[in-house]
């Protein structure tokens, strides 16, 4: 049964929930940066990434068996968000997403943060590799590039 399907303007609180949500359990260990986890990143404003005729909107795919459980977000062959609701991680969600962005959407690289070795690790036992790009995101944020091998 596939339970992925196009986001709706009605997912937007539960996508930005999910998302804010990974942020503050993944990246803040790293960062421990209280004002933006905890103030500026917010549901609210994530949310209105995700009305009704946004780009992220129309981008943006959910994995829904009755509850919205994770989200991915494309651009063109990039996945830009992969995110499973905590709760739910380890039984597969993340990879049927993964699946889907690169066999339904020719999705092929994306950029993860270099200290998550967990989200490294998921990615290279789907088939991607670490190919030697760093940027570094928003002066702080150091990111390594993944492609599909």
């Amino acid at each position: 049964m596939n339970f992925i399907r196009p986001a709706s303007p009605a997912d937007a609180s539960r996508i930005a929930e999910i998302i804010v949500t990974n942020y503050r359990v993944n990246f803040y260990p790293f960062f421990h940066n209280d004002p933006f986890y905890f103030g500026e990143l917010n549901v609210v404003e994530m949310a209105s990434e995700y009305r009704e005729g946004t780009d992220a909107l129309s981008n943006t795919f959910v994995y829904d068996d009755g509850v919205v459980k994770g989200i991915v977000r494309l651009c063109g062959d990039e996945i830009e968000k992969l995110y499973v609701e905590p709760q739910f991680q380890s039984q597969g969600i993340g990879a049927t997403l993964l699946d889907f962005a690169v066999n339904e959407k020719n999705a092929r690289w994306l950029w993860a943060l270099e200290y998550n070795m967990r989200a490294i690790a998921f990615y290279q036992r789907h088939g991607f590799h670490l190919t030697g790009e760093k940027i570094i995101e928003d002066e702080w944020v150091p990111l390594l590039k993944m492609a599909k091998a």
